[in-house]
Parts: C-alpha cells; sequence; structure tokens
C-alpha cells in the first residue's frame, strides 16, 4: 500500500519513457543514415554521375561510387556501433538509476536497518510507486517489530510478576517454619492461577495472530446467548442487567476464538461498570456483506484518549480498574487480534452518558455455507479483561 504521506504528480510510465527515448535514438540514428546517403548522392552528383536507369554504373567518373558509398556507409556503422552503445548504455543507466537505489535500502533493510527509507525524488512512475510501496512497507515492518519488542518486555515483566511473588512466599515460609501453611497455600494457588490465566492468554493471543485456526460456519447471536449464560452469575452477583437481542448474524470463522472473542467482552463490560444497578446491552445485526456484535455498558465517563489505548497489550486502563478483578490486559487485545484474524475491524467509542461502546464488524457468510463444519482443535475459553 502506498504511503499516504506521498503525494506525486501523475508521470509518464516507464515504459512510456523507454519506449520515446528508444524511438528518438533510431531517429536519430535514422537522420544521420540519411544525411550520410544524401551527402555521398550530393557529391557524385556534382561529378556528373547519372542516378536514373542504371545508377552509377555509366557516366564519367573520377572514382568507382560503389566503393566511395560502400567506405563512407562503414564509417557511419561504426560511428553508429559506437555511438548506440554509448548512448544506450547512458540512457539505461539514467532510466535504472531509480533501482540502484531501490537496491541498495533492500540490501539495507536486510542487513537489519529497517530506518531507512528510499524517498525516491521525483514524479509518479512505477519505479517510484515500487519505492513508495517499500517504504510504506518498512514502515509497517519497523512498526510491528517495535510493538513485538515492547509485548515481549511487558510479558515478560507480567510474567516475572507472579514468579517473584511466589519465591518471596516460599522464602517466607522457608524462613518462619510457623506460619500458617493454609494461608501460605492459598496464596500460592492465587498467584499461580493468575500465571496460568496469562500464559494461556498469551497463547491465545498468538494463535489469533497467526491465524492458526480452521474456519467454519458460526452464528454470532447463538455465541452471545453462550457467553451471557456463562457471566449471568458475575453479573447478578454485581447486581448488572444484561439484555440481548439481535438477528441471525452468520459468519465465517473459529467457533472457539469467535466464542472467546464475544466472552472477554461481555466480561469486561460486567467488571468495568457501575457499582450497581449497571447496564450491559449486547446486540447483534446483520448488513449488506458484514455483520455486527456491538456491546455497551454503563460506567464512568472516559477519556477519548484513554479509550484509544485499551486495545494495547497490558494496557489495562487504570481508571477503570476494579480491584476485585483487575485482569492480566489482554482481553481487548485478544479481542482485536481475532477480529483482525477474520478479516473484521474493532472500534471503541466512549458513551455520552458514561461507559463503552465496542462494535466489532466481521464479513458475513456467503450464501449456502451453514453445513461447513471445520475440524479445528477447541480452544479453553480465557476470560481476560
Amino acid at each position: 500500500m502506498r504511503d499516504p504521506t506521498v503525494n506525486r504528480a501523475p508521470g509518464l510510465s516507464v515504459r512510456l519513457k523507454l519506449t520515446l527515448s528508444y524511438a528518438g535514438f533510431l531517429m536519430v540514428a535514422g537522420a544521420l543514415m540519411l544525411a550520410a546517403v544524401w551527402a555521398v548522392q550530393a557529391r557524385y552528383l556534382d561529378d556528373g554521375v547519372t542516378i536514373g536507369g542504371l545508377p552509377w554504373l555509366g557516366g564519367p567518373s573520377r572514382s568507382d561510387p560503389l566503393r566511395g558509398f560502400g567506405l563512407a556507409a562503414a564509417m557511419v556503422m561504426a560511428f553508429l556501433l559506437v555511438f548506440g552503445l554509448l548512448g544506450g548504455w547512458i540512457l539505461a543507466g539514467r532510466m535504472l538509476a531509480p533501482l540502484d537505489r531501490i537496491t541498495d535500502a533492500v540490501r539495507l533493510a536486510a542487513n537489519g536497518s529497517l530506518s531507512h527509507r528510499i524517498r525516491l525524488p521525483g514524479r509518479g512512475d512505477e519505479f517510484r510507486e515500487l519505492a513508495d510501496t517499500f517504504d510504506a512497507m518498512l514502515a509497517r515492518i519497523e512498526t510491528n517489530v517495535a510493538e513485538q519488542q515492547r509485548f515481549a518486555a511487558n510479558a515478560s515483566h507480567e510474567l516475572r510478576t507472579p514468579l517473584a511473588i511466589t519465591q518471596t512466599l516460599l522464602d517466607v515460609a522457608r524462613n518462619d517454619p510457623n506460619r500458617d501453611a493454609g494461608e501460605l497455600v492459598e496464596r500460592l494457588h492465587f498467584v499461580n492461577a493468575r500465571a496460568i490465566d496469562l500464559t494461556e492468554a498469551l497463547l491465545l493471543l498468538s494463535r489469533a495472530d497467526q491465524r492458526s485456526f480452521t474456519r467454519e460456519y458460526v452464528d454470532l447471536s447463538l455465541l452471545v446467548e453462550e457467553a451471557t449464560e456463562t457471566l449471568l452469575p458475575l453479573a447478578e452477583k454485581r447486581g448488572l442487567a444484561i439484555e440481548t437481542s439481535g438477528d441471525l448474524t452468520p459468519t465465517i470463522g473459529s467457533r472457539a476464538l469467535l466464542l472467546q472473542l464475544t466472552t472477554n467482552l461481555v466480561h469486561n463490560a460486567i467488571v468495568h461498570n457501575l457499582p450497581d444497578q449497571g447496564r450491559v446491552w449486547v446486540t447483534t445485526s446483520v448488513h449488506p456483506g458484514t455483520v455486527v456484535l456491538r456491546v455497551e455498558n454503563t460506567g464512568e465517563k472516559l477519556l477519548p484518549q484513554l479509550v484509544s489505548t485499551l486495545v494495547e497489550p497490558f494496557q489495562r486502563g487504570t481508571e477503570r480498574i476494579r480491584t476485585d478483578h483487575a485482569g492480566v490486559g489482554l482481553g481487548l487485545a485478544i479481542v482485536k487480534s481475532i477480529a483482525q484474524a477474520h478479516d473484521g475491524t474493532l472500534a471503541l467509542t466512549p458513551r455520552p452518558a458514561g461507559g463503552l461502546r465496542v462494535t466489532v464488524q466481521l464479513p458475513a457468510a456467503p450464501p449456502h455455507t451453514e453445513g461447513l463444519r471445520g475440524d479445528a482443535s477447541p480452544l479453553p475459553t480465557i476470560v481476560q479483561n
């Protein structure tokens, strides 16, 4: 995809440039040849040689006309050969100079320099389109590498935390044999469960990013029913009401991953809500070529700047955190990866009255695909926020 920041005026294509260049060069060569022939003819006409009938075979002449013309033609051809090689070398070099810059940039990128850009000047043509596309690709790769490095650092930190807590608890138990073992086991169980949840979430996120799943016919409205049924006890415990509505919303994808997406969204809407009397709305709808899953909840008013960061891994949005269920910060990151793996989009917008509106848009299933079933291995449903 071309970098949107590069706006070039339309220019001649490379093919047309080469065509005009070599056509012009051929015209120059032909003009030189005609000029040489004309010069030879003019010389012999001045000597009284007739050209009609049997040209140059009769009439007085001070030299052999065929021999003179052949010598002149050979000299002209030799000149054209040298001129053609030299001119063609220069023209090809000028036309292919952008390709040398592109090759140098590719070589630098292959050696690990992702910050280098070609930035080929001039009006638009095939070479400059290629250079702009390569620059845009390098920018995306550089961004992805930076995100992966940041994600790896964050994941290492998150995984190190429960391990460090476990080590501390074990050290305390070793140094204080009289400490209550039941309390220690309970805390170790909680820390270990959190580490397991985080590891499974990372594996799920990786699988979604790699798109390593079998696609099948899935009805999102049925997944909404299953997710809300699973999380209804949590909603009742918090004094929240869940409302579901919508139509049959068929799409093609992994049922396990899409159930994970739906469960994460409903769980987030429950956890990050008002202390009591809160509400959650889950709707599905069908549009031309797409199906839409929308989850809304009541809650505190959110700033757009905060909302834009919630899909980043380990960005929990501290203003929305409830101390009784902090999560591991991968819930919406998993939702985003699953949506993208299904060629869909995820949009987050704050509700004017408070709370959040999350919209997932996926491609609709083609007609007559209801019988399609996949053999993908089941994934564990991991509730993350």
